[in-house]
């Protein structure tokens, strides 16, 4: 298997983890801030452990990630327990949109009509997937959500900025940053038992390994390539939400689940058959 291939595993297996989020997020009785710091503070030593302290060198873009990683996971978090699992994932993965705006200007990689097509085809899908879960009860997470995109969407640009570095640096510094910001609000709420389970899982698979994952494989794909690619998170995120805490799913969500999957077979195809610009080899 070669560096692209093993790089669009590894993408998909980090979509997998990710998408465990919304259920164990609820699933954890403590607040957002807290929930969001001790989930940071759990997988730190994870993600030490793969890269150790040498991958971090502060420099300029490396902080600027880490700012993004920060402000992407806590207001995940702050979205996912304002309203549905289902809203906060639809509404982060806007990102697609401003990599595809972004990309271009700042890394000089060119977005092929089948990108814009595939872009359209992953937010149209997800519309579908949540429409009748769209309400303006949980306004305020909804906003949360919209801002988390476009976080998550400069950390996409962030890292592959560093990718003649290390961008693993980026996701320690983040998740330092959360901690550090968090800290008051984990004093205040210590977990209890089945809420540390919770914890560990979020910390352990969810985040950290998610991320070693994802940080090895960003430097080996196209900045699309890898917010499009893990576009599997928003279509598993409800089905595990529906499994444990009972949010059923109706036709219009299998419906738009189905486009999602397959505007990103789509793109694939596109790109094999030679049509895009080759995949970046790290």
């Amino acid at each position: 298997m070669d560096k692209r291939s093993q790089a669009v595993f590894l993408l998909l297996a980090a979509a997998v983890l990710w998408s465990t989020g919304g259920a164990l997020i609820k699933g954890v009785h403590l607040p957002a801030l807290a929930v969001a710091g001790f989930r940071s503070a759990i997988a730190l030593p994870v993600l030490l452990i793969f890269f150790g302290g040498r991958a971090v060198n502060l420099s300029a873009a490396q902080l600027a990630g880490g700012v993004s990683y920060a402000a992407t996971v806590i207001l995940f978090v702050c979205a996912t327990k304002l309203t549905t699992a289902g809203n906060a994932i639809l509404l982060q993965y806007t990102a697609p949109v401003y990599v595809a705006l972004l990309s271009g200007w700042l890394l000089k990689e060119k977005t092929r009509w089948f990108d814009w097509t595939a872009i359209a085809a992953v937010l149209f899908g997800m519309l579908l997937f949540f429409f009748d879960k769209l309400s303006a009860g949980g306004l305020a997470g909804n906003i949360l959500a919209v801002i988390s995109g476009f976080a998550f969407a400069s950390l996409v640009l962030l890292l592959r900025m560093q990718k003649d570095a290390s961008p693993a640096g980026s996701i320690i510094v983040g998740n330092l940053l959360t901690a550090l910001v968090c800290l008051p609000w984990m004093a205040a709420s210590p977990p209890g038992g089945t809420d540390w389970l919770g914890l560990a899982l979020l910390g352990l698979l969810q985040l950290g390994l998610s991320y070693v994952f994802y940080a090895w494989a960003i430097k080996r794909v196209t900045a699309m390539e890898g917010i499009l690619i893990p576009a599997l998170e928003p279509v598993l995120n409800p089905l595990w939400v529906f499994c444990f805490v009972g949010e059923r799913i109706g036709p219009w969500a299998l419906f738009g689940g189905s486009v999602v999957m397959l505007s990103i077979f789509f793109r694939a195809v596109m790109h094999y058959r030679g049509t895009g610009a080759p995949p970046a080899e790290g």
